[in-house]
Order: C-alpha cells, then sequence, then structure tokens
C-alpha cells in the first residue's frame, strides 16, 4: 500500500505529497472547468499516468529480455467529452522508440504496454490509441 496526503490550498489548487519519498505534486483545474491551467489537471494526471506506466512496463519488459529502451519518448493527448457526463474519452499515446528494437521484439513489447495497470485499470468507455514508431 502506498499513502498519498492530498491538501486543497483554496481557488482549485491541490498539493499532494508522496507518503514514501515525500515528493510533491500541486494540480489546478484547467481553464476550460473554472481553473487557471497553471498546473497538471487531474485529468492530465490521468494521460499522464497511462504514458508513464505503459513505458515504464515496457522498459521492464525490454531490461528482462535484454534490450534497451533509453531515449524513447511518448506523447500522451487528452480529449474530455461531455455526453452524458464531463470525462476523459479519448487518450492517444504515441511512442516514439530507439534504434535497435528488433522486429521480433516490436509485438510482445507493445503488448506488455498495452496491459499495463493503468491501462487496465481505465473504464472501457475510456478510447486509448495507441502508436508505436520505430527508428531504423
Amino acid at each position: 500500500m502506498v499513502e498519498i496526503d492530498i491538501e486543497y490550498e483554496g481557488d482549485l489548487h491541490c498539493k499532494a505529497t508522496h507518503g514514501p519519498s515525500r515528493a510533491k505534486l500541486i494540480t489546478d483545474a484547467p481553464v476550460d472547468n473554472q481553473g487557471r491551467g497553471e498546473a497538471f489537471s487531474p485529468t492530465d494526471l490521468l494521460a499522464t499516468s497511462l504514458g508513464v506506466c505503459m513505458m515504464t512496463v515496457m522498459g521492464i519488459y525490454a531490461r528482462t529480455r535484454g534490450f534497451e529502451l533509453k531515449g524513447a519518448q511518448v506523447h500522451v493527448t487528452k480529449e474530455m467529452v461531455a455526453d452524458p457526463l464531463r470525462r476523459v474519452g479519448i487518450l492517444g499515446v504515441t511512442f516514439t522508440m530507439p534504434k535497435g528494437i528488433e522486429q521480433g521484439q516490436r509485438a510482445p513489447l507493445e503488448r506488455a504496454g498495452r496491459t499495463c495497470p493503468v491501462a487496465l485499470s481505465l473504464h472501457p468507455n475510456v478510447k486509448v490509441n495507441a502508436v508505436f514508431r520505430y527508428e531504423d
């Protein structure tokens, strides 16, 4: 179990503290929902969590099979929907992978990413579009 403490600082800002490391994270509501957009919004963190989780699980997969993903990049987009309620509707996750990943390693690597804990925790109504680009 991991504990996270959150303090509401007012004006739609929160400060979260990660129990084990004491690292701090600041959030703000987005501009289109009464905030100033001065920091990650809660739904931005959801999108970020997906990209980071996928990359981390892929890194674990690569490490255990003797290859490296250092230099890989992930670009995440988040689209909100309002029907029937405001929620995350689509998450786009584009990976740019470094050179040296063999053709036979790619499909299992992608499967590892698509089955990360965050991806498996998302509601089925959240559409995830994952794209993998490999440098040859």
